[in-house]
């Protein structure tokens, strides 16, 4: 059984092991392939049966180059780089990991909503570049500091991850409203339903954790923002295409918002004239949120797990 690995270098730099896979057939191992390049991506996968991706493409195209696939498996829950309508026609099986980073999620956007509060990177720059040491005061700050004992957070999309931040929001003393199109009970004992406009109007903290659709695709725009309260906080490490990045650096800009951290942005890598890298009071953090080494050994071990059962007649966690 030949395997192909087309962008392995972002799941495992060297700190992980293949094994888990390379003992079930042929393993190559490619760090990155040029995701614009359809004939590299089709050299690359050649006669190989199973096909392992991450951000590389595997288009219809790409298939019909490459006969033998049988399986692709995609080493990330997202699964919106194969055309699944070309793979369920052919008869190939698509796996994807549909859960690993629930707690390094909702713990990235937290720890991106406290360094809003408290600057500790820059204060902490400050005081080695001597700032500390030439003060006429035992103690300075130069952003406003935040509590967030009573604050009230808006997380919108509560499944795993909403969930899992709106315990750590809880335990920080936050008050809790959530928007998502399934009310559960799990999600009841965390946080209050609201729609989304009541959400808006009422939380200090607006971070969102909800798939991309083409419903909600730039739901963060000037006229949702227009509903806030001004001095909203803005957190997002799901997915950059939810926000109009235009009109989020706009608000930025004005004060309307007054700080965003941002994980994700619409194009990655972010392109240079995006917009937010000259906004006021954004963090902006390279989509490392789901990559803590913890995180991305589930990710091998769901992975390998994924073709054991491939080869054993029972596929799981099938997207196709």
């Amino acid at each position: 059984m030949k395997i192909v690995v087309l962008d392995g270098y972002t799941e495992n730099p060297g700190d992980l092991s293949w094994e888990p896979i390379a003992a079930q057939g042929d393993l190559v191992v490619y760090n990155r392939t040029k995701i614009d390049d359809p004939e590299e991506i089709a050299k690359r996968i050649g006669s190989a049966e199973i096909v392992y991706t991450n951000k590389t493409p595997i288009s219809a195209e790409t298939m019909a180059a490459c006969p033998n696939i049988k399986l692709i498996s995609l080493l990330a829950t997202g699964y919106n780089v194969v055309d699944v309508s070309e793979a369920r026609a052919r008869g190939i099986v698509v796996s994807n990991v549909p859960t690993y980073g629930t707690a390094a999620v909702a713990q990235f956007s937290i720890a991106l909503l406290l360094e809003i509060c408290h600057h500790i990177g820059h204060h902490s720059d400050t005081v080695k570049n001597g700032k500390w040491q030439n003060c006429a005061d035992f103690c300075y700050w130069d952003y406003p500091l935040i509590e967030l004992v009573d604050k009230t957070i808006g997380i919108i999309g509560f499944g795993r991850i909403g969930q899992m931040e709106g315990r750590i929001a809880k335990a920080l003393g936050m008050k809790v409203l959530t928007y998502d199109l399934f009310q559960t009970e799990s999600g009841k004992e965390i946080a209050t339903y609201v729609d989304l406009d009541t959400l808006y109007a009422n939380s200090d903290v607006i971070t969102l954790h909800c798939n991309l659709t083409p419903e909600n695709a730039g739901m963060i725009n000037r006229k949702s923002i227009a509903k806030m309260r001004d001095g909203v906080i803005l957190i997002n490490n799901s997915r950059g295409q939810l926000i109009h990045e235009q009109d989020v650096a706009d608000a930025l800009n004005a004060g309307k918002i007054m700080a965003a951290g941002l994980d994700v942005v619409y194009t990655e890598p972010i392109r240079a004239d995006n917009p937010l890298l000259q906004a006021k009071n954004c963090i902006i953090t390279p989509h490392i949120s789901w990559a803590p080494k913890e995180s991305r050994q589930r990710i091998m071990d769901t992975s390998a797990e994924n073709l054991r059962a491939f080869l054993a007649g029972s596929p799981m966690n099938v997207v196709s």
